[in-house]
Order: structure tokens, then C-alpha cells, then sequence
């Protein structure tokens, strides 16, 4: 599918009853596969190992790629942080694909590796944001993608640190809250020469029936459409997106996620009990198809999700995505090799902490308390030069 095509032609065919709700999934089928004893103990000992290697990484590396490397180079930290915490998340798509044997299929527009892009897409369920890194392994951006996501996921035990350390965008999904944070933060990822992908569900929550009734009660009373297997998207923090990031972009990427043939958890992902099959849809958007006038751009955001509305309403007919098979299979030997060098560096992270100098442990514990006031307070440590420069600007005047 061109990322050009007519939306409006598209949406148009769109043919919905508005009384009803339809989770974009095939219904009724059974669980793709029974929680054995087997997979029970193979999940907890992949999500002890998932644990056990973002714990160590980050009190032994964040602090000197997050804080040390930019005093000097927020690009030198950047580049740092996505070279060794990609390399750890790359665990996950391998965890999906290749150990769960979850198949994940691509369809719609290939998009070229190593652009900079703001990705939209639907929010299903609570693991929608993960299988966003299967497409980015494959583009070389999983260490440089970004989400906005709710606050409260930064206070998750280690995780929070991550994603702190990631430098997610953390929202209370309340525009009037969220401007001051949002914007701030945007403005610190404008250089076109730092690889990024700035993933966004405008939905702002995950779908469930009775979200849906509400958002189509609301549709109706305001003259929007009303849509069934998506919620109306909230368009100021896709618009703060663009007005910021505009020039720095390449492209937007219109994502839409389809699950066969039940809506996984994350437990469900631990465990390889569902889903079946991830088909992922993109359509890929120039940023002058965009318009730049606010209401105009909430308005294309709109029509949107009424594409995304059709494509799911397809999906759940056919089983499937149109143009399908955009992207290949994940390299078995580069998989090895990333979990083979991650447990390597963890096993040394552990003997350093249990068998050396007590001062590793004081290391540690230091780490913990930085992670933890850095995560909770937002600190982000500004680089040296900058701060003279400041400095020096602000006595000048």
C-alpha cells in the first residue's frame, strides 16, 4: 500500500454499525497454546534472566552513559545507551519470535532503515508498545526508539529506571499537566543528526468494549466519527509532535496492530501462550501530507484512525493486512550473539558485586539511589561546556 493513498477514499468504504464494539482480533478460538508446567518454568526462567540482566546493566552503565558521558556529549550518551541497552532489549523480539514462536507479520509500505520518525499506533492492549521493537530491530533504531507513555509505568521496580534512562516521555494524560514536560522534552530531541523514533498511541489508553462505548457516546454528542475497533485519538500531543519535530523528521509512520487470535498480556508473552500471530500494518507518511495548522492536523489525525478502523474492521474478516510480507525473519546467529554478550557482561556484573571489593557494592548502592531520585525527579544531568556557555551568556548581558 502507498503511504500516499487517498484516506478519504479509503474511509469512506468504511461500512459500521455505531451501536458496536469490535476488538480488532478473531474471537471464540481457543488459547494458541495450554500453560504447561514446561512453559511455566521456561517463562519465569527468561523473565529472571530479563530481570536479573536489566538490573545489572543499568546500576553498573547508567551512570556512566547517562551521566558521566553527558556531562561532556548528550549524542556521545545517546549513542552509548542505545549501542548497549538496544543491544539488551533485543532480547524481547527474540523471546517472541524465536521461543514463544509467536509469528509477527509486516505489511503495507517498506519503510527505509535509519530514519528519523514519529510512529502512530492503535493501543489494543498493555503490550502493543513491545512488538513496536520487532520492527525497529529490523530498522536499526531499537536502542533510539521512544515512547510517551503514562507516568505511572516510571515507578515499575528497574524498569522505571530504564525507562528513565531511555528517556521515555512520561504523561499524566492530562493535557494541561503534560504541556509544560511534553514540550520540554520534545525540544531536546530536535537535532536531525540524533537517530530517533518517537512512538505515540493517541488513543491514550488501551481499547476495552466499554472504552469504546464511551468514546462512540462522545463521537456522536460532538459530530466525530464513530469508530469500533479504535477510540477517538486525542490530537494536542500529536500536534505538539509535529510543531516541535517537524523539521527533524523524515517521515510518520502510521502503525496498526492486529493480534490472531487472542489480545496477549504480558504474562501471556512470558509464557508463549498467545498470541498466535502479530500482523503489524505501516504506512509510511511525508510530513507534507500533514497539514500544519493545528485544527487541520487534528482532523487528519482523525480520518486516521478511520483508516486504522477499516483496516482492523478487514483484518478481523480476512485474517490479515493487505500487501503483507514487507519484512524478513530475525537472524538466528545475531541473536546469539547479542544474548551470548549480554549474559557475559552480566555474569562479570555479578561476580564484581558477590566475589571483589566491597567498594563495587557501594557502587551499587549509590546507582540505586541515583536511579531511583533520577526517575522520580526527572534529572538529567546537562552537559559541562553548555552550563559555561550559559553561564558566560547570561553575565555578558
Amino acid at each position: 500500500m502507498n503511504g500516499k493513498s487517498n484516506i478519504n477514499g479509503e474511509v469512506a468504504r468504511n461500512k459500521k454499525n455505531p451501536e458496536a464494539c469490535n476488538p480488532p482480533i478473531t474471537t471464540g478460538g481457543p488459547r494458541h497454546r495450554p500453560l504447561t508446567p514446561v512453559r511455566v518454568l521456561r517463562g519465569v526462567l527468561c523473565l529472571l534472566t530479563l530481570i536479573s540482566t536489566a538490573f545489572m546493566m543499568l546500576v553498573y552503565l547508567a551512570p556512566v552513559m547517562a551521566v558521566l558521558l553527558r556531562l561532556f556529549s548528550v549524542k556521545c550518551s545517546r549513542k552509548a545507551v542505545s549501542l548497549f541497552f538496544g543491544t539488551w532489549l533485543s532480547l524481547w523480539p527474540y523471546l517472541f519470535e524465536k521461543i514463544n514462536k509467536t509469528k509477527v507479520v509486516f505489511a503495507g509500505d517498506v519503510v527505509p532503515a535509519r530514519e528519523r520518525a514519529l510512529l502512530l499506533a492503535n493501543h489494543r492492549t498493555e503490550v502493543d508498545w513491545m512488538y513496536l521493537w520487532d520492527l525497529a530491530l529490523r530498522k536499526g533504531r531499537l536502542g533510539y526508539i521512544k515512547y510517551i507513555l503514562k507516568s505511572s509505568l516510571m515507578k515499575l521496580p528497574i524498569f522505571g529506571w530504564g525507562f528513565h534512562i531511555l528517556e521515555f516521555i512520561s504523561v499524566e494524560r492530562k493535557w494541561e499537566a503534560d504541556a509544560l514536560n511534553m514540550y520540554h522534552m520534545l525540544s531536546t530531541f530536535t537535532d536531525p543528526e540524533d537517530p530517533l523514533w518517537l512512538a505515540l498511541f493517541p488513543e491514550g489508553t488501551d481499547f476495552s468494549e466499554q472504552k469504546c462505548m464511551h468514546s462512540q457516546t462522545y463521537a456522536r454528542e460532538n459530530g466525530l466519527p464513530v469508530l469500533q475497533n479504535v477510540l477517538l485519538p486525542k490530537t494536542k500531543g500529536f500536534y505538539a509532535c509535529l510543531e516541535v519535530l517537524r523539521n527533524s523528521l523524515d517521515a510518520v509512520y502510521d502503525v496498526t496492530i492486529g493480534y490472531k487470535y487472542c489480545c496477549p498480556t504480558l504474562m501471556d508473552n512470558v509464557f508463549g501462550v498467545d498470541p498466535s500471530e502479530v500482523h503489524i500494518h505501516v504506512r509510511r507518511i511525508s510530513l507534507e501530507e500533514i497539514p500544519t495548522n493545528e485544527d487541520e492536523a487534528a482532523t487528519w489525525l482523525i480520518k486516521s484512525f478511520e483508516f486504522k478502523d477499516q483496516l482492523l474492521s478487514d483484518f478481523k474478516a480476512k485474517g490479515y493486512f493487505p500487501d503483507q510480507g514487507t519484512e524478513g525473519d530475525l537472524s538466528n546467529l545475531k541473536g546469539l550473539v547479542n544474548f551470548t554478550a549480554i549474559i557475559a557482561l552480566t555474569c562479570i556484573c555479578i561476580y564484581l558485586t558477590f566475589f571483589s571489593s566491597i567498594w563495587f557494592k557501594v557502587y551499587i548502592a549509590l546507582s540505586c539511589a541515583y536511579l531511583t531520585s533520577a526517575t522520580n525527579f526527572k534529572i538529567r544531568p546537562t552537559p559541562i561546556l553548555g552550563s559555561v556557555k550559559a553561564m558566560f551568556h547570561q553575565k555578558s548581558k
